[in-house]
């Protein structure tokens, strides 16, 4: 193990079982922008073991999940914090991020139950 100067965005959120089609495309087109910026990589990750034994704060506790819903963990990894800020400032100026057929659109995904963050890569292989 190494560690490393990379840096990672980390997202939580739920999405309606129902939604997760819509969300997968919407995620794809991201991965296809972020990508297309710079981002050396870009997961987008449904739960599926999010009860293991012995754990008292699970997923499902944190983001109140409801059985019609699914926990996405998805991350973005970038060479470091300045890369990050450089990708997605490019990302916001794409023309298809500010497509207005997506104006009043409704996100596939509860916006308020979403949490994300910046983190510093520590270990890596």
């Amino acid at each position: 193990m190494k560690t490393s100067s990379r840096y990672v965005d980390g997202f939580l959120l739920v999405v309606s079982k129902k939604n997760l089609p819509a969300y997968r495309r919407m995620a794809a087109e991201g991965c296809r922008i972020w990508k297309k910026y710079g981002a050396l990589d870009y997961k987008e990750c449904v739960g599926d073991d999010l009860k293991p034994k012995g754990v008292t704060l699970t997923f499902p506790k944190i983001v109140k999940q409801k059985p019609s819903e699914v926990i996405i963990f998805s991350y973005i990894t970038y060479k470091s914090r300045a890369h990050r800020d450089q990708v997605n400032a490019k990302v916001m100026k794409d023309s298809s991020m500010n497509d207005p057929k997506y104006k009043n659109k409704p996100m596939p995904f509860d916006m308020k139950r979403m949490s994300f963050g910046g983190f510093t890569v520590i270990v890596s292989d």
